[in-house]
């Protein structure tokens, strides 16, 4: 049993998947905080929020594929491990494609009846790699939250003028110094 708390981002779109894939998770992880997402805007969200530690997602969703979610939160946080759990990946090209395109791992559905087997040892590859960093993920966990809300911020405000604008830019550009400082 996984003691560690994890944050899991569960992208499905079927519910019974979603609760049956909740309820293997709870058989690995003592306390796991499960968000379930279907789509890419609530996706985008959670992402900026929440900072999930994982992300577990379906391939095909009602708006957009399993690439797409996989591209979004690279483009947002390139080391969130990424796992597909789907019934589409059957052919070992989309497969191959899936890693190749930076996932960690893939879990078939028709294994759901024995998921706990299958994704302890990636969530244990997931939770290895947390506990060397404990202390410097959270303070980067609670600063992406941060700076996203600022992000968000910004973005809803209504910037009447060109001094406005570029004051915007100027705050952007110097939150930017701030991560890029941090990574290092």
């Amino acid at each position: 049993m996984i003691t560690i708390p994890l944050r899991i981002l569960l992208v499905e779109d079927f519910k019974v998947d979603a609760d049956l894939t909740k309820r293997q998770i709870a058989k690995i992880v003592e306390k796991p905080e499960v968000e379930v997402v279907d789509n890419l805007a609530d996706c985008k969200q959670k992402l900026q929020n929440f900072v999930p530690d994982v992300i577990i997602s379906d391939y095909n969703l009602p708006t957009c594929n399993g690439l797409d979610v996989l591209q979004l939160s690279k483009s947002i946080d390139e080391t969130i491990p990424f796992i597909f759990l789907t019934g589409t990946i059957d052919d070992d090209e989309l497969a191959a494609n899936t890693i190749l395109a930076g996932a960690s791992g893939f879990i078939l559905k028709k294994h759901m009846k024995h998921l706990d087997e299958k994704l302890r040892p990636l969530l244990k590859k997931v939770v290895f790699n947390m506990i060397e960093k404990e202390e410097l993920r959270e303070k980067i966990r609670k600063n992406k939250i941060a700076v996203n809300q600022i992000y968000q911020y910004l973005d809803n405000m209504n910037a009447d003028n060109e001094e406005q604008r570029s004051n915007i830019d100027q705050i952007r550009k110097n939150i930017e110094q701030i991560e890029y400082k941090q990574e290092d």
